[in-house]
């Protein structure tokens, strides 16, 4: 089909396809986040805090939820109700939400911003770092311009592709009012989302302030910013028409800095974006005092960042680092993302995590992978356009005053110590995976979550907050909301694996695992549904210390604390584009998860600081999945 794209003058395709049914066409149709019953949270809640308290905590733990319920907190969910009836625009906890991230004082790395890891090509001589940045950088305009156009498909959740994934729905829901699209979709079993996030992905930056950080967005600048060698250098990626620049002059200028010789600088800014948000404010008001605000203007205003590496990829644990967190010096963690691509062709995402979640950033690598590898701009026999790219790239020089520099060497060392002490520790479990779990009838989720809560008590003998992150992009202005996947069913579960084995037969061992599989599930689908009780709770509390009342006895409660002290915080994504993903604990004593269910593997990524033994917690999850295998398997186990 010659319409699917667009050719300009320069004869590079310009969108990646032209969706009949415009991108934002249900956006305005899409179902508000519901605010849950006050009773069904402090339910819920009271549930998910049973597992980790003892009767006596868990009787204090009870009466201060009552009295919450039947006091201030149904005072303070009318006033929530009612505030969020005046505002239909958008959802209840998109304030509170922004807030919480932009608000937060840590550093944005190994604190906030995860990575995912692309796939290699698929073509071998397609891995070539200049080729595949010059292939992505053309797909990720391509993507954008596609996105602006209003051309990208909407991102639908398909329940039943057959009847709504069809050219003929398409063609008729295209025809139907935004104010009615959703429920059109909705009548054949599909689910649109929520992209509000999307514009975020470019031309965007956080930049630092005292107390709260701002979004900035700008999307009139046409150049892209190229990190390498902890120098920073921009070209125009766009020109006058807004047509993509020639994929033979991109590929150029990319040459052009990547056969450059200038010496790292000795006081790289790049750290400056690691650290702690007030002295990054700080320091960055001294950076425009002193001559560099067109520079940063560059910076911030840049389609997104490109970073290129000057070494390869040595194995998983290696990527893992490059994309989390790499040398400090070629990142600029502010950005709504870094594209990285090392020495050898490996790429990954490394994204700021206020502006949007995971399901938009996916949605932006699947189309990239597919693209620059099904219809790539270059191949590995294309020349360079001999253009002056001298001329046409600009490399950015910061004025520097001893403060600066100051405050950069001092960066540099919290950094380094930081990232010396964060342990990454991988697995892969090769004996089953989603489709013997969908034999056996139990869900790969609960399965994956519940290996995590067995492992921990085997090493650690006891049960903690967990944290699974759940999406409800089904809702107007959606984020997320969280699973509590420890549970009374999984305790009881893991304490029969690892306690008390030889009590038990195989059959009761399944009666076990079943249990937690549905209670799992039902988790997922009320989280999904936004019926969690997590972002209900914050936004009350939110609610109660913007209008300057005391804070309610029940948010002082030591255990409502510590169920908001994720030891174990985990997040599961899987898709074609995707090798792996992953981020930091989200405490100092935690876990971060990256994990992801394939077919026939599990595959496992694990972020710890000191006072956690990676290593050994994998070795744990390792053998409770074995373990739970074999038990579906019918097979009798020994500890």
């Amino acid at each position: 089909a010659r319409w699917r794209r667009g050719y300009s003058s320069a004869g590079a395709a310009e969108y990646l396809h032209r969706s009949i049914v415009p991108t934002m066409h249900y956006q305005k149709s899409l179902p508000r986040l519901p605010v849950p019953k006050l009773e069904d949270t402090i339910r819920r809640y009271l549930n998910a805090q049973k597992p980790l308290l003892n009767d006596d905590q868990f009787r204090k733990t009870e009466e201060l939820a009552h009295h919450f319920e039947t006091g201030i907190g149904r005072e303070l969910h009318e006033q929530l109700v009612a505030k969020d009836n005046r505002n239909k625009h958008t959802s209840y906890i998109t304030g509170p939400w922004f807030d919480m991230y932009l608000k937060a004082r840590e550093p944005v790395v190994l604190n906030f911003n995860a990575f995912m890891s692309f796939n290699p090509d698929p073509k071998a001589e397609y891995n070539d770092q200049l080729i595949r940045a010059t292939n992505m950088i053309v797909s990720a305009l391509r993507f954008m311009k596609t996105f602006r156009a209003g051309y990208l498909e909407p991102e639908v959740f398909h329940l039943n592709p057959e009847k709504s994934d069809t050219q003929l729905f398409k063609k008729i829901i295209r025809f139907v009012p935004s104010s009615l699209s959703w429920f059109g979709a909705y009548m054949v079993n599909a689910y649109p989302l929520d992209m509000s996030q999307y514009f975020r992905l470019f031309n965007s930056t956080r930049l630092p302030k005292f107390n709260r950080d701002e979004l900035y967005t700008d999307e009139t600048a046409k150049h892209l910013l190229v990190l390498r060698n902890g120098n920073f250098y921009v070209f125009d990626v766009i020109d006058r028409d807004g047509n993509i620049l020639k994929p033979s002059e991109i590929q150029a200028h990319l040459k052009y800095i990547l056969s450059n010789n200038n010496p790292a600088p000795a006081f790289p800014l790049g750290y400056l974006s690691s650290e702690n948000r007030d002295t990054w404010a700080s320091l960055r008001k001294i950076l425009l005092d002193n001559g560099n605000e067109e520079a940063l203007q560059k910076v911030d205003s840049a389609v997104f960042c490109l970073s290129l590496d000057d070494f390869p990829v040595k194995d998983f644990v290696h990527l893992s680092h490059t994309m989390l967190h790499g040398d400090g010096a070629n990142r600029w963690y502010d950005k709504s993302f870094n594209l990285i691509i090392t020495k050898d062709g490996t790429a990954g995402v490394n994204f700021e995590h206020s502006w949007g979640d995971g399901v938009a950033v996916l949605r932006f690598q699947n189309e990239v992978f597919k693209d620059s590898t099904k219809a790539p701009a270059i191949s590995p026999q294309s020349q360079p356009a001999s253009v002056d790219s001298s001329r046409a790239v600009q490399k950015l020089d910061f004025k520097l005053n001893d403060a600066l520099k100051a405050g950069i060497t001092k960066a540099k060392e919290k950094f380094d110590a930081t990232v010396e002490s964060l342990s990454l520790n991988l697995i892969q479990f090769h004996g089953g995976g989603k489709e013997l779990l969908k034999q056996k009838k139990v869900s790969p989720d609960a399965v994956a979550q519940l290996s995590f809560q067995m492992a921990f008590l085997r090493q650690y003998n006891q049960t903690v907050a967990t944290y699974e992150s759940c999406s409800t992009a089904a809702f107007k202005h959606g984020r997320t909301e969280t699973i509590r996947p420890a549970s009374i069913h999984t305790k009881k579960c893991s304490e029969a694996f690892v306690r008390e084995l030889s009590k038990h037969s195989t059959e009761e061992l399944q009666k076990l695992i079943e249990e937690c599989s549905k209670y799992h599930g039902r988790l997922t689908k009320e989280a999904a549904m936004g019926q969690g009780f997590d972002r209900h709770l914050f936004g009350l509390r939110y609610l109660a210390l913007s209008k300057g009342i005391a804070l309610p006895d029940f948010y002082q409660d030591q255990a409502y604390a510590r169920l908001n002290h994720n030891i174990i915080s985990t997040s599961t994504l899987l898709s074609p584009a995707v090798q792996l993903g992953g981020f930091g604990p989200v405490v100092s004593d935690g876990f971060g998860v990256g994990y992801q269910v394939h077919d026939d593997w599990i595959g496992c990524n694990v972020s710890s600081y000191p006072t956690r033994n990676g290593k050994e917690f994998l070795q744990c999850v390792h053998k409770s999945l074995e373990d739970i295998f074999n038990v579906l398997k019918g097979k009798k186990i020994s500890s």
